[in-house]
């Protein structure tokens, strides 16, 4: 595995699409202190201080693509925002030389992320303004992002949750690269889980792939009967009889490990353990790193250590940076 990755030679460029947030992480260690303290000032209004906070760049797509360009993977991030917005984009882009962006004029989403610490394990609840993320369809398409995507080794279509045309988005994009290797990262689909159902119906024959994590594996299990995944024996049974049921295969990511399968092979990787400081994007490096295993023809063994890899280094990085190629080549001799 080591091998194969340092001496990948990434030339073929991935496009990401579609979405781009800007994103407020407040970090909550006490929630029933925070809640009272709400609940009193509600009456009256005023301050409630000492409460951590931090202004980063969100979207899955944008941190998708932030990540693949930090593995020095040749990227290419379609997506929507406004003037000032372009500008943050622009700045935090430019010091990847494989790297491009192809902005479409209009509004950013926002998203206020609320992560909350239980026990050793920390969650996040996402308020969000969609901004035009929301109805993001072929037609903001021109012939600069059609080039690339027909230019393009991988597209990955992201939050397709959030896009009220992402299914017809997604479409368009796999047509337009049909050489390309093909996935799609749902994000939350508990309000739109039919929907995606039917969505994976008029898609599996152009999808290489489906990425996804344990909560939206579950609401798909519940969408197909199966059941809810649980020790690593029952998640691989479920993932398979998933995977066959959809006609793609899945590449699943939880804290506990990753799956995958293509509805005949199965395979499960536990995940490195350790501290972590953040969780938000965690999903998004885990999604850049696997499609650069895919990529490097990494077996799915060596795929799947080498993505909970990047996510394991993420998520303990107070900076909340993705990892560099060196710093997992590492990572993975030491562990």
């Amino acid at each position: 595995m080591l091998e194969k990755l340092e001496n990948i030679n990434l030339v073929d460029s991935v496009v990401v699409l579609n979405d781009f947030f800007l994103d407020r992480i407040i970090s909550i260690s006490d929630l029933g202190k925070v809640y009272s303290q709400i609940l009193e000032k509600s009456k009256f209004g005023g301050s409630i201080r000492g409460i951590p906070q931090k202004d980063i760049k969100g979207g899955n797509a944008t941190n998708v693509a932030y990540a693949l360009a930090r593995l020095g993977c040749p990227v290419s991030l379609i997506t929507v925002a406004d003037k000032t917005s372009s500008a943050l984009l622009t700045e935090l882009f430019s010091k990847f030389e494989k790297a491009s962006l192809f902005v479409i004029d209009g509004k950013p989403g926002r998203t206020t992320a609320l992560e909350f610490r239980d026990g050793e394990n920390i969650v996040n609840i996402m308020l969000s303004d969609l901004g035009d993320n929301e109805n993001f369809g072929p037609e903001k398409l021109g012939v600069r992002e059609q080039q690339a995507l027909k230019n393009s080794k991988a597209v990955i279509v992201a939050n397709w949750a959030s896009n009220k045309k992402g299914t017809e988005l997604s479409k368009f994009v796999f047509e337009k690269s049909d050489k390309a290797f093909h996935f799609i990262d749902p994000a939350d689909i508990q309000t739109r889980s039919e929907e995606f159902k039917e969505a994976l119906n008029e898609l599996h024959t152009s999808l290489n792939s489906l990425c996804i994590n344990e909560n939206e594996c579950n609401i798909l299990l519940k969408q197909y009967g199966l059941g809810t995944i649980s020790d690593v024996e029952g998640t691989k049974k479920l993932v398979q009889e998933l995977a066959k049921k959809i006609h793609v295969a899945i590449d699943l990511h939880t804290a506990s490990g990753s799956c995958w399968s293509n509805g005949s092979e199965i395979e499960f990787v536990k995940s490195f353990q350790v501290e972590p400081v953040i969780v938000t994007g965690a999903g998004d490096v885990w999604d850049a790193a696997n499609i650069v295993g895919y990529l490097a023809n990494l077996n799915t063994h060596e795929r799947l250590v080498f993505a909970n890899s990047a996510s394991a280094l993420y998520i303990k990085n107070t900076q909340g940076c993705p990892p560099t190629l060196d710093e997992i080549l590492s990572f993975v001799a030491k562990n």
